[in-house]
């Protein structure tokens, strides 16, 4: 901190090597022409004052409301200086202006103390009441850049690090903000960051540093590797089948986890086969992997799997979910066109931004045209804003509606620019069920809430559209979308394809893709959306990269040194089957279809268009809504109510105890109990069950039909017994999670 004018000698030290540098000090006694904008705000900012607990509120604290984080600076200037009959400052004694007074507690002040006489937020906010108190000005340089340094540390146990903070604003200047940013940890387990921006270690692992300084945010990466001695050649041996696993083990080695060994080939052909297709490999399908002793196999097996029909329909569900496909707001025949259209795509391996750019465009018939239906489901334009940045970009921008991002830097301007990019989308009922025509008009803009002025047309960050520019605003807003520099759209399907696979994703939520949200490996997340970029936006391919790893390939069973890993991807991480997979899958194993109302019987919960189809299972294991853009619809938490249903309730019991299931057809078989036996576990586990199993459960079956000699009783008791086994697998935590 500058004390005086002059020159002086700043010299470091450490380990023995010293770097001194020359510092010249001018003007330090001059008088600081301190301005609202970037001081003012800045103290009202540090001192908690504008935040959301504070006058930051919605509707402020005792009649008294601040922007939230100092959004709007004319705003607050007019609240502090002309309302409250101008004793909020006071310019004829700024010693008793009430900005002053209440924030040293010098009067009753519900938010306490603030700030001291004697501190340097006191003196900028009583000189700036002293030089008259002026107001922001257009003409203010505003923060164009937000530094923090270092930007990557490690640091040991119970280690600390003093981060800095540099601003650049638009005229050129540099400033040292260090003492005026907010700071948070994400991951305040690992280490915490005090208000002077000092990083305290508390724990193992690593955390984002979060720095937000006049609606600029920065984030910094601390690391705080486990407390173990990792041999470098566990890192330097494990298997590197492509990029990902460069990155994943580069991070691993810094944090002194140690990768789990590979999956074996049951644990692999079932992960596979869930995560891609939604179903379980076959009896057969699984006898010829096992037996299968070429080294290709596993590549040859995702290769296959991208062909299948099941991948239509499982990718195509999945897209329907984030398209909110549903009766709910739409008519059946409009589902059915968009579901088609959606299947129709996905069959085609149509390019991720072309897809995103029919659904921008779309406009016609919207039986004719499905993706039309993007505009029936979302028809104000301040839906149809936020519905494109969640689905396409993964950004959540809803609060800028009401005020500037809190945490992000998106502002009020930025979310009425974009949503009047869909100000001139029209609907019209032709009479038909189920069919409207979306169709582009030359004029219209929506109101901003606060100024008089049309929003600008404009993409969050892109070039604005001229209000009189005769095109459709939505191909503008879609160029930019799938723009290969934009820097969202790739990294946002990359996250929603690696949180599929991995159980994760790289930012978590998927939907939540802000800057306040850093990815838990951004060189990764970076590299694979360059890797998607590169192959032309192709899903496929993306998949199969993904697969291929040995990431993705990893044994679930966690290591000693990795068992408390769930961001990092040292081993798989278990998850449980979504809904309709569980469906489907009990389905498959006892060859009982699901029978959904009005919709033939055999049509698997993955293949419904429309996700409002009645299904106390689907609804109690956590099928989502359809009704908001959210990866947050979707739940796979236990709970008793799902747990009781498998025990007790007629979805697995009826398919059990179905006259023409799969028993029937082994016993009619005369299928001996050892086979019996092996096939459950094939069928449901996707492995063979050990010795010690096998001779359990056959003993179990003989001593069943031991106590009586009547054909018919032994009959029926072998069969409810095999009934018993069979459920009692499709109820074991091995079948309900991919592993």
């Amino acid at each position: 901190m500058p004390v005086g004018d002059g020159q002086t000698q700043l010299t470091a030290e450490v380990d023995g090597q010293t770097i001194v540098a020359e510092i010249v000090v001018r003007g330090a006694c001059a008088p600081e022409p301190w301005s609202f904008r970037h001081d003012v705000q800045t103290v009202l900012t540090r001192s908690g004052c504008n935040m959301g607990a504070c006058h930051g509120a919605q509707a402020g604290k005792k009649s008294f409301k601040l922007a939230l984080r100092g959004y709007d600076h004319e705003m607050d200037y007019n609240t502090l200086t002309r309302q409250a009959k101008g004793r909020r400052v006071n310019l004829a004694d700024p010693a008793s202006s009430l900005l002053l007074l209440k924030a040293t507690g010098e009067l009753p002040h519900g938010g306490g103390t603030r700030f001291d006489r004697d501190s340097l937020e006191y003196r900028i906010v009583s000189e700036w009441i002293s030089g008259g108190a002026p107001a922001p000005t257009a003409t203010d340089p505003v923060v164009v850049q937000l530094e923090v340094f270092p930007r990557q540390v490690t640091l040991p146990a119970q280690g600390q690090q003093q981060m800095l903070v540099q601003a650049t604003y638009s005229d050129g200047r540099r400033r040292d903000v260090t003492h005026w940013a907010k700071y948070t940890s994400t991951e305040t387990g690992v280490a915490t960051i005090d208000d002077d921006g000092r990083v305290t270690v508390t724990g193992q692992g690593e955390t984002a540093i979060t720095v937000w300084f006049a609606s600029r945010v920065a984030t910094a990466s601390v690391s705080v590797p486990y407390d173990q001695q990792v041999p470098t050649e566990v890192f330097t041996n494990s298997p590197r089948r492509n990029f990902i696993d460069e990155l994943v083990l580069a991070k691993l080695q810094r944090l002194q986890i140690p990768p789990s060994g590979p999956a074996d080939d049951s644990e692999f052909l079932r992960r596979a086969v869930l995560d891609t297709l939604g179903v379980l490999p076959t009896v057969d399908e699984t006898r010829a992997f096992l037996a299968d002793n070429s080294a290709d196999k596993r590549d040859r097996l995702i290769d296959s799997l991208l062909t299948r029909p099941e991948f239509v329909d499982y990718w195509s569900y999945k897209w329907s979910d984030l398209l909110l496909v549903s009766t709910k707001k739409l008519k059946g025949p409009a589902v059915w066109s968009f579901s088609r259209w959606i299947r129709d795509a996905v069959a085609a391996n149509m390019p991720w931004d072309e897809f995103a750019r029919q659904v921008l465009t779309a406009q016609g018939s919207t039986i004719e045209n499905g993706a039309a239906n993007f505009f029936v489901l979302h028809k104000d334009p301040k839906v149809l804003n936020e519905a494109t940045t969640i689905t396409f970009l993964g950004l959540s921008i809803g609060c800028a509606q009401c005020h500037d991002h809190p945490l992000e830097r998106w502002t009020l301007d930025d979310y009425y620019g974009m949503a009047n990019l869909f100000a001139r989308v029209r609907t019209k009922d032709t009479g038909v069920e189920g069919e409207s025509v979306v169709f582009p008009v030359a004029a219209g803009n929506i109101k901003h809430p606060t100024r008089t002025t049309v929003p600008v047309p404009r993409p969050l960050d892109g070039e604005p559209l001229a209000d009189d520019d005769p095109r459709d605003r939505r191909a503008h807003l879609a160029r930019w979308v799938t723009a290969r520099d934009n820097p969202y759209f790739a990294r946002a399907l990359v996250n929603r394809v690696w949180a599929n696979y991995l159980g994760r994703g790289l930012v978590e939520m998927v939907d939540d893709l802000r800057a306040t949200n850093p990815p838990s490996n951004p060189e990764l997340l970076d590299a694979l959306g360059r890797h998607f970029v590169e192959s032309g936006y192709n899903v496929r391919e993306l998949i199969r990269t993904v697969m291929r790893s040995a990431a993705y390939q990893r044994s679930a069973t966690p290591l000693p040194g990795n068992a408390a890993d769930d961001r990092f991807y040292s081993h798989f991480l278990v998850k449980r089957m979504s809904a309709e997979v569980l469906l489907d899958t009990l389905s498959q194993v006892t060859q009982s279809p699901t029978e959904f109302p009005d919709y033939p019987k055999g049509l698997r919960a993955l293949q419904l268009p429309d996700n409002n189809v009645t299904s106390y299972f689907l609804s109690a294991f956590g099928r989502p809504a359809r009704e908001f853009s959210c990866e947050c619809e979707r739940t796979s938490e236990p709970n008793i109510t799902q747990t009781l249903h498998l025990a007790n309730g007629k979805t697995l019991n009826d398919k059990l105890k179905s006259a023409d299931n799969v028993l029937k057809r082994w016993l009619d078989a005369g299928l001996p109990d050892a086979e019996i036996v092996d096939r459950i576990f094939l069928g449901s586990l996707t492995r063979l069950p050990t010795t010690d199993e096998r001779g359990r459960l056959t003993s179990a079956l003989n001593e069943v039909i031991a106590g009586t000699t009547d054909p018919a009783q032994q009959a029926a008791a072998r069969r409810e017994a095999i009934e018993d086994v069979l459920w009692a697998v499709l109820t074991s935590k091995e079948f309900l999670f991919v592993h």
